[in-house]
């Protein structure tokens, strides 16, 4: 027996010899390892452009960036309103232009469309040609020349509407417009927070106006700096959420410090891994420092509660440390695998941002149990052993009442306790019949944030800003200018505007229009698609047109060949099931009105695609979640050899993810990116707790000849008292998540802390009341023969049975 014993123990105290004797080696190397990932922090970008939800090669990526390769970036274009009478006085729409004059003069900038700038489309008879004329001729107008202005903007030019003015609120928009080499870059973020919101913030203190600002690049760059603002908020929140539960636990403030630099080290293991690889901080990997520190308290409290244990029991220093390492080496490399394993599953998706997410996160996690099990005993070393008073929360009376609590509900209650699951199970199943999805790229966004209610003034005044592309191919040369599909384009438009979640579109339909009431002298009355015969002269007008005015009309809407053409609209904040209600409708009005021989006309654009995104990430959801499982499935299978104690060992953890997602449903919290995670990382850590109970009672199976019902009540007592602590560590770790702006982040966090904490009286209570009413079923003589599992001794009452 004992030549087996040290059989078992051989590799882990092989492992404990060469830590505790290479004390200042292992030293040296964690100082030169954490040097060098600080030095790979110079390296972390931070993302400048949206989130990439679906693979490259995906149909719909190919479709959108075919798009870009003809009509150029679509989301570059910044947008200021102002919404207010006195702006049509002289001297505040004077400011007003002047503002606009000032922002086309900046680098970054590509051109602005304004009042200021703003020029109309006029007809030369004599020269036989349109021309460009300036709005404003007089830049000093009094209050008549403000009045004859409105009536002539607001009545006489339907062409700009709804793109510069809205007629009825007589609210004023501004379109800057960046260059596309700026928009997706560094420069981006420098211009909106160095140059454009200085400007805006000195424009409204001189004139007092409320100036709206909007577009995608201003709520990329916003939302973005929110996301890193919010790492660091997320570190100290978790840092100092675990270290007081640490500290109220402990009642040790050395234990509690010795904890902090273990995830401190950890965290900048983290953002060097991020900068190594070349990786982008976005809303996922920005959740990784905290979310290291969350997952590595955890081994901290085991191996500081077992290094007090055996202090508790003989004294010696070193022995304690050895059988910190020797009795929890095992089982902590286990349970931080399984919580690996979760995060990895996502690397077998084709997304890159959960790709990313998912090998950042599992190596980190391993490096956390490295350097757990490094720095902790190496310290500890170094230091006197534990006062009396650091020793007294093992006796702790509280604790000692849960865990009596815990067992009678076990011995008496099972009745009860399945009754309860049962309830539970079937009120998830209804609950889970009423989650939405969300696709919306605006969802996450935070509420109470200026620029999202600045969002919603845009939605209001202007009927949206997030683009929904239309790229129609004509399948020949001009054919885009041809009256016929002209006509096709005006009955798709119809259909458009008849959605009220929709602006009226864009395209080279309202470009004809404007130029035929230019033809006829800029009468509004003439806005309407010529005529074969019109077209004729007016395209006489064109021809004889300088190349650069024309291009101006013409080439936003059709490319250089004529083949293509695009109509864009614009789409307010709308739920995913209007989204979808409304891209069939649209796709059934574009098989009516284009033949399929004639025209490929597809849909695109920023809303499309994130809605798309979101449906392959719940396709990958289950992928990743299936994987886990089956990896979970496949350790219990080599601890056990049964497949009944494999399905009795998942049910505790599969119960709290159908709890969890029926909660979802009834506090309608929808399927989206951010709360697709909760499930994956939350089977990943809560299934650790079974780990620890079923290799727990295994040992004490084979102690006690079989005798299934003592070994289930010593393995409660043993195992119930860490996994109390570590779950009420993870509960109000995640629960740091709460404090964020982001919705999607907020979900995260309450539904992860909700889960793991059903989690641990799943596996508290269901989990020993399965073993003890399955008595006989799961009583398997090939349980004796599988390979002996070393688990965490956690007596932190002081009593347990003897190894």
């Amino acid at each position: 027996m004992a030549r087996k014993r040290k059989s078992r123990w051989s590799f882990w105290e092989a492992v404990a010899r060469l830590i505790l004797r290479n004390r200042i080696a292992f030293i040296v190397a964690l100082v030169g390892v954490t040097l060098f990932w600080a030095t790979q922090w110079k390296y972390m970008r931070f993302t400048f452009t949206e989130a990439n939800l679906l693979p490259d090669n995906h149909p719909e990526n190919i479709r959108y960036n075919d798009f870009l390769s003809l009509f150029g970036e679509e989301g570059n274009v910044i947008v200021i309103a102002v919404k207010d009478e006195s702006l049509f006085t002289p001297e505040k729409l004077s400011a007003w232009n002047a503002l606009s004059k000032k922002l086309n003069g900046f680098d970054e900038i590509d051109f602005v469309l304004s009042l200021e700038n703003l020029q109309v489309l006029t007809k030369n008879t004599s020269k036989g040609k349109f021309e460009l004329e300036p709005l404003l001729t007089n830049t000093n107008l009094d209050s008549t020349g403000i009045k004859q202005l409105k009536q002539r903007l607001f009545l006489e030019l339907p062409f700009f509407e709804n793109l510069l003015f809205n007629p009825t609120s007589e609210s004023v928009r501004t379109g800057i417009y960046m260059r596309s080499e700026v928009v997706n870059s560094a420069a981006r973020k420098d211009f909106i927070f160095n140059t454009f919101i200085p400007l805006i913030e000195s424009f409204e203190k001189e004139t007092g106006l409320k100036v709206h600002s909007s577009g995608m690049p201003y709520i990329r760059t916003l939302n973005a700096q929110n996301i890193v603002d919010e790492i660091g908020m997320f570190v100290f929140a978790a840092m100092g959420v675990t270290s007081l539960i640490f500290f109220l636990f402990f009642r040790s403030m050395r234990a509690t410090l010795i904890s902090m630099v273990v995830v401190l080290i950890g965290v900048a293991w983290a953002l060097g891994t991020l900068g190594l690889l070349g990786y982008e901080i976005t809303v996922l990997t920005a959740l990784i420092p905290p979310l290291i520190i969350v997952i590595g308290i955890p081994n901290c409290i085991f191996l500081i509660n077992k290094y007090q244990q055996e202090v508790a029991k003989h004294g010696n220093q070193i022995k304690s440390l050895q059988q910190v390492i020797v009795k929890i080496g095992n089982a902590t490399l286990m349970t931080n695998l399984t919580t690996a394993s979760g995060f990895a599953t996502f690397i077998l998706t084709n997304s890159k941002l959960l790709k990313e997410f998912g090998i950042i996160a599992s190596i980190n996690v391993i490096g956390i149990f490295i350097l757990s099990l490094l720095v902790i005993p190496i310290l500890y070393s170094f230091m006197s052993l534990p006062k009396a008073k650091h020793l007294n929360h093992l006796k702790n009376k509280s604790i000692d009442r849960f865990v009596k609590w815990m067992e009678a509900k076990v011995r008496h209650k099972r009745i009860n306790t399945y009754i309860i699951t049962l309830i539970a199970l079937v009120a998830s199943i209804i609950g889970i019949y009423q989650i939405e999805i969300s696709g919306s790229i605006l969802e996450d966004m935070p509420k109470k944030q200026s620029f999202f209610k600045d969002i919603l003034f845009f939605d209001r005044e202007f009927e949206g800003i997030v683009p929904l592309e239309i790229l129609i191919d004509t399948q020949r040369k001009d054919g885009a200018m041809k009256l016929s599909t002209l006509k096709r384009m005006e009955r798709l438009s119809e259909v458009i505007d008849d959605i009220p979640e929709l602006s009226p579109s864009l395209s080279v339909v309202n470009a004809l229009k404007y130029a035929k009431q230019a033809y006829y002298n800029g009468n509004p009355n003439y806005y309407q698609l010529p005529s074969a015969q019109e077209n004729r002269f007016i395209f006489s007008y064109f021809d004889n047109e300088s190349s650069n005015n024309k291009s101006n009309v013409l080439t936003n809407y059709v490319d250089k060949t004529g083949q293509y053409a695009r109509m864009t609209t614009y789409m307010t904040d709308i739920d995913t099931e209007r989204m979808e209600e409304i891209e069939e409708e649209l796709n059934k009005a574009i098989t009516k009105i284009f033949p399929a021989e004639r025209y490929q006309v597809q849909l695109t654009g920023k809303a499309l695609l994130f809605l798309k995104g979101t449906k392959y990430l719940i396709k990958n959801l289950v992928l990743s979640l299936s994987l886990a499982i089956l990896l979970i499935a496949l350790f219990m299978a080599y601890m056990f050899r049964s497949y009944k104690m494999i399905l009795i060992s998942l049910i505790p953890n599969l119960l709290p993810l159908l709890i969890t997602a029926g909660m979802m449903g009834y506090l309608n919290i929808p399927i989206k990116p951010s709360t697709i995670l909760v499930f994956s990382i939350a089977f990943g850590i809560s299934v650790d707790d079974t780990i620890h109970f079923l290799a727990k009672y295994r040992q004490e199976l084979i102690a006690s000849k079989w005798k299934i019902q003592r070994s289930v009540y010593a393995a409660l007592r043993e195992t119930g008292v860490s996994m109390f602590y570590t779950s009420i560590v993870l509960f109000f770790g995640f629960s740091v998540f709460m404090s964020s702006e982001f919705g999607g982040t907020v979900a995260l966090g309450g539904l992860v802390s909700a889960t793991l904490l059903f989690a641990m009286l799943a596996n508290l209570i269901l989990l020993p009341s399965l073993l003890i009413s399955l008595e006989k079923t799961v009583s398997n003589e090939n349980v004796l023969k599988a390979p002996k599992i070393n688990i965490i001794d956690t007596e932190s009452q002081g009593k347990g049975t003897k190894k």
